[in-house]
């Protein structure tokens, strides 16, 4: 199942790090001890601070516990702690008070910003939904990362559906990344979803998608002069053991046979967005598959990830290496990306891994539309 998307806790709010809760205890402790120690010291009165450190951390009642606890250290002499009076006694309550009101707001504004993280989550993973382990016969392993922080939908896009014609997969990178291109992320999807059921030609998917990014492009001509995305289609016909595949200028698709991996030969047609004719469309490529054949297909915010000295992520060739990983080819695929270039690549990265069991291995496993 794709990570990233279903990390549910990545956008919501946390609690705070548990150092951040222990320091006001600790600093009491320190304090206390500290002035016990050096009787002619006046350390006490640094306690003065702490409802405000506590409010940072705790919630109103939290932070009203530990201004009283100050007033009370240091307002009973026989405490050892500090002798205050009169004026400085309300002062350290008037710090007590304000620091009571600061984390009430605090208090407030965190679960604001969990209940607007969390309708923002089930939004992008409306647009976005993970891809289950298995549609029909074909077994799926994907892997999303966007290049915006605190964001779980970018500019790349893959998708998964059944339908009378097989089991079709996309994997796309639109222009732009981050927020900004969540919509046409969704008009894209949306689009292939109909074009599942509808389209009986792999090619006539393509145009669907790109007569979808040419009426956009029209309809917001001012802001997005130029709207575009590369994609590759894959088809899984029923019965057969082949796929079908499409690129629309997008980087090849990987074929991982026993310990090699090698890119699919596909003659690449123009980018979706630009205004597919029927003469234009692209070729549709025919490959073979052999049991134990699996398919990955990618965006170019892998590839065109560099390292320190501004050389690119080698995917084909780092397959062998982490094809026997424990969790996943996809897991282990975004750990070495990361490691490559130092905390992760600055564009969106979309990776999904496809495979087509023997026919003989799929008892039971019905094909959509099919008897």
């Amino acid at each position: 199942m794709r990570r990233g998307l279903e990390d549910s806790g990545r956008l919501h709010g946390t609690p705070p790090p548990r150092w951040a809760r222990l320091a006001p205890v600790v600093a009491v402790v320190v304090l206390c001890c500290a002035q016990w120690l050096t009787p002619g010291a006046e350390l006490g009165y640094f306690l003065a601070a702490l409802p405000a450190v506590a409010a940072f951390s705790y919630g109103p009642l939290g932070t009203c516990a530990f201004a009283v606890l100050v007033l009370v250290l240091l307002g009973v002499p026989q405490l050892g702690v500090a002798n205050a009076r009169g004026t400085d006694l309300a002062t350290v309550a008037f710090v007590g008070l304000l620091s009571v009101v600061i984390s009430f707001v605090r208090r407030r504004r965190d679960d604001q910003l969990v209940s607007v993280r969390t309708v923002a989550e089930a939004a992008q993973l409306a647009v976005l939904p993970p891809v289950p382990d298995q549609v029909g016969p074909v077994h799926c392993s994907g892997l999303y990362r966007a290049a915006q922080r605190g964001t779980l939908v970018g500019g790349d896009l893959y998708d998964v559906r059944a339908g009378p014609y097989g089991v079709r997969a996309v994997v796309a990178d639109v222009q732009g990344h981050g927020l900004a291109a969540v919509g046409t992320v969704a008009a894209l999807l949306g689009a292939f979803r109909e074009a599942v059921l509808d389209d009986p030609e792999l090619a006539a998917v393509a145009a669907r998608l790109d007569r979808r990014l040419v009426a956009d492009a029209a309809a917001a001509s001012i802001r997005h002069p130029e709207l575009f995305a590369t994609a590759v289609l894959l088809e899984f016909p029923p019965g057969l053991d082949l796929v079908r595949i499409v690129s629309c200028g997008h980087p090849p698709v990987l074929l991982l046979r026993g310990s090699t991996t090698a890119e699919l030969d596909v003659e690449p047609g123009p980018p979706l967005g630009l205004g597919l004719t029927v003469p234009e469309l692209p070729k549709v490529a025919e490959v073979p598959l052999l049991p134990g054949d699996r398919l990955l297909a990618h965006t170019d915010g892998v590839t065109e990830a560099r390292d320190a000295d501004g050389g690119f992520y080698p995917l084909a060739s780092r397959i062998p290496v982490l094809a026997d990983d424990s969790e996943g080819l996809v897991r282990a695929v975004w750990r070495d990306l990361e490691a490559f270039t130092a905390g992760g690549p600055s564009d969106d990265v979309a990776v999904l891994l496809l495979s087509l069991p023997a026919m003989e291995t799929r008892p039971g496993v019905p094909w959509p539309g099919v008897p």
